[in-house]
């Protein structure tokens, strides 16, 4: 039978959250540590995957509140559902990680990765809106914060080490990664579990995770690496082929932006 070790005791299975925000490396450190050690990985689908059925037409940079709420409950449900599984599983972020965007969003600007025409307008409709909105991201936050603590054993935070790479998808400005990131680890020490803040290549971090808990594996890490971002890189393309997501990408009309920009 397989034990780990979770803060000094001895368990018989580990629901590990792998936490970090935009461009850390997340998809991929956990999905090799899933591969080198056997254990599940969970996750809730991309934000790029649900919109095109939440949202035709649109990126993420250009979604209202109303549909960022929908998109962050979307991913909640999503993995509600994926860590309601019996023993072990690592999962690819946590229940908590859509509300600590949303929260960060409220902060810099709910489109953060938008130029800057459309954030000063968004700002201006946002007058008066936004009351509640915290007030219900606060209630949010009680509810994912209590879910949390009762589901995961510990937590692994990857810290922001590196600029995030400009790839064109990714709907955040460096100012949002940065405070998302301190949100992120802020909430992980609130929980008052078990955790971890592991930085270093891909390979350093499998590797400590490994050792840290005591991971039994099934492949070296090194080929469970490669692995894993072929499967990132295969799902990654599957998406960028489909006709919907390719919509999204199309450059709008001036009109249909400012009616973009408009809706707060």
């Amino acid at each position: 039978m397989t034990v780990y070790i979770v803060g000094g005791q001895h368990r018989d299975n580990i629901k590990l959250a792998i936490s970090g925000t935009y461009g850390t490396g997340k998809s991929t450190t956990t999905e090799a540590l899933s591969i080198a050690t056997g254990i599940p990985r969970t996750h809730a689908l991309t934000s790029r995957e649900l919109l095109v059925d939440l949202a035709p037409g649109k990126t993420v940079m250009e979604l209202n509140s109303i549909e960022l709420l929908q998109l962050g409950l979307r991913r909640f449900e999503e993995r509600v559902h994926n860590e309601s599984i019996d023993g072990s599983f690592i999962s690819d972020g946590s229940v908590v990680h859509e509300w600590v965007y949303g929260t960060a969003r409220m902060a810099v600007g709910i489109n953060p990765g938008a130029g800057f025409a459309l954030r000063a307008i968004k700002t201006v409709a946002g007058i008066g809106r936004k009351k509640p909105l915290h007030e219900y991201t606060d209630i949010v936050g009680d509810i994912v914060k209590a879910r949390a603590k009762n589901l995961y054993d510990a937590y692994v935070h990857l810290p922001v080490e590196f600029p995030m790479r400009a790839d064109g998808h990714r709907p955040v400005s460096e100012p949002f990664r940065n405070l998302s990131d301190d949100s992120l680890l802020a909430v992980v020490r609130e929980l008052g579990l078990p955790y971890e803040v592991i930085g270093g290549s891909v390979a350093e971090r499998v590797t400590k995770i490994i050792d840290i808990f005591d991971l039994d594996t099934v492949m070296p890490v090194e080929e469970a690496i490669a692995e894993s971002k072929r499967r990132v890189a295969e799902a990654t393309k599957i998406l960028e082929e489909d006709d919907r997501f390719k919509a999204a990408q199309r450059k709008k009309s001036l009109w249909k932006k400012l009616s973009y920009a408009m809706r707060y």
